[in-house]
Formats: C-alpha cells, structure tokens, sequence
C-alpha cells in the first residue's frame, strides 16, 4: 500500500476538494512542514506532495521509498531536481491551471491603478466627497486603456492571455524580446517596449539572465511613465529601485502580486510604499480564485494517479 505524505495541505484553500488517490494507500496530511521537519516527514513515504517545503538532496538522501515528488504548484525550485535525477525519483507538477485567474488579476491591478480606486475609494471614506463643492472632484487621475500600450515580458500561456485581453481592450499589445537579445518576428526590442508602453507586465519565469530584469537602468528608460506590474516571480524587478522610481516619476503607479520573500520582512524595501495611493500589493493570490485552486487540486490527483497507473505526466524529471 502506498504511503502519502502531503507536506503543506494549507497551501490551498480550506474550501477546496483535494479528493483521494484511485490506488490503495494511506495518506498523511501536515498543514504545512517547516524545512528542518521534511526529512523525518518524508522518510517512509512512497509519494510526497508538496507546494512551498522544500526538498534537497540530504531530505532525499533519507527517504529510501520515495518514488514521486508531486509538486501542487508549477514552479519546482523548491526541489532539488539534479539529486531526484540521480535518484530515480519523479517529479511532476500542475500546467495550465491558471490561464484564467492571473490574466483576470492582472487587469483588476491595471485598472484600479490607471482609474485611481483605491485613493479615490479612500477620499470618500475620509469626507473628501462631502466637502467638494460639486458633484465630483479629480484629485487622482483617471486614464483609459483603449488606445494606450502595453509591453509584456514573457509570452508563454499567461502573457499571451494578458496580450489578448488587452487587444480586446482596445490597446496596442507589445511582446518584448528577450533583454539583451534582438527581435525576431513579432517581438519588440527590450529597450522600445520599456519606451513606448503605458503599462507594463512582467510573465517570465525567474532565472539567472531575468534576475532583476527591471532595475534603476530599466526605469530611467521608461519614458511614458508607466504602470508595473509583476504578477509572475519575485526577483524579476529590483525591489530597492521601486521606491526611487515612483519619487523620480519614472513609473506612475506599481501593482505587484509577487515579492523575493513572502510575507516580506519587516525591513524589506517595498514595505515602504505599500500604503502609497499608487501602488497595490497583494499577497501572491493571482493564481487563487477558487476555479484555480480546484483545478490545481484535480490535476495534482491525476498526476499520481497517473504515475502509479505507470503513465506519469507532467514530468519535470
């Protein structure tokens, strides 16, 4: 009988169906297993689950029935794949499940940034309203999508379906090359896409050459003073420059649903300007409307399914 281990159950919503494996099995259940507790978790375990507890190799190392790491997420950082690879041990994880959600996310940041909602939100709540002497006031600015630009770094599954939901919204759609690389066909230079958009959206994954891809160079040749947006990995944009680029007005406003540390330390730089009536902060919930996290839910289930039927899919390694 296989013996499941599912380190970190709490990562999804309480509300959500995780329904059981179709072969034999027990499975144990951890709301969420701090690092110094994976290995003793995960010694006598067949199969593990995980989504944010991370396993290298000194974990897998004492883990001698470990045949699957089923990742609930799509990035797979957290395990160290090259000692899985020596080991024998499958990984797999979930695709797709977000090409909804994120996109959606992505504009309700874009919107409520370029529309001014949530100071104008605040300026009711605080008797802004009742004071004006008629019947609206323009302490904010208001600007329209249709007709502006926007630049998207990274044209996988997500960036495509923020590219098309701004086409629908009337805006000329810039697909960045590669920084550093020159454009091929249907791609903007890296350095024009900064240039002439009006918003841009960060959708690449976080490696070595995308490390703070964005950073005090790259929002000194941001010319339209555009809006940020980082819904894709924390590390893709300087977390120190954001401050002196919204004091400069080199960007008008920032919405980031992703930072290098979540929650972020007392002491992190963006803590400084998230009270700021230009930016919004959410804490890594993009992918999480409750469709999402069901999807994620089943697909995770069908992979070990899969695995143990002897057809894995969604192999990493």
């Amino acid at each position: 009988m296989l013996r499941i281990v599912f380190l970190d159950r709490d990562t999804l919503s309480p509300e959500t169906r995780v329904r059981a494996p179709a072969a034999p099995h027990t499975l144990v259940t951890h709301a969420r297993t701090a690092p110094a507790e994976v290995a003793a978790r995960i010694a006598d375990a067949d199969v593990v689950i995980t989504n944010k507890a991370p396993i290298g190799a000194a974990e897998l190392a004492g883990a001698p029935r470990l045949k699957l790491i089923a990742v609930a997420a799509t990035g797979t950082n957290i395990v160290d794949l090259d000692a899985c690879r020596a080991r024998g041990v499958t990984v797999c994880n979930i695709r797709g499940y977000a090409n909804t959600t994120v996109p959606e996310h992505v504009f309700a940041l874009i919107f409520a940034l370029r529309r001014s909602l949530v100071p104008y939100r605040q300026s009711v709540i605080d008797g802004r309203w009742d004071e004006a002497a008629q019947f609206c006031y323009f302490d904010y600015p208001i600007a329209d999508l249709a007709g502006s630009t926007l630049g998207i770094v990274g044209a996988g599954a997500l960036g495509g379906a923020v590219a098309r939901l701004g086409a629908a919204f009337g805006m000329r759609v810039l697909l960045s090359a590669r920084k550093g690389e020159a454009a091929g066909e249907g791609r903007t230079p890296f350095e024009t896409m900064l240039a002439e958009s009006d918003v841009i959206s960060l959708h690449c994954p976080l490696t070595p050459e995308t490390q703070n891809l964005i950073g005090a160079r790259e929002f000194g040749l941001m010319r339209r003073k555009p809006i940020l947006i980082n819904a894709g990995r924390g590390g893709l944009v300087d977390e120190a420059a954001v401050e002196a680029a919204l004091d400069a007005g080199q960007i008008a406003g920032a919405g980031f649903d992703v930072l290098t540390a979540e929650p972020p330390a007392p002491d992190h730089p963006m803590r400084r300007i998230f009270a700021r009536p230009n930016v919004i902060v959410t804490p890594h919930v993009a992918w999480a409307s409750r469709e999402a996290i069901q999807g994620l839910a089943d697909q995770l289930i069908d992979n070990v399914d899969a695995f143990v039927r002897g057809e894995p899919r969604n192999v990493v390694v």
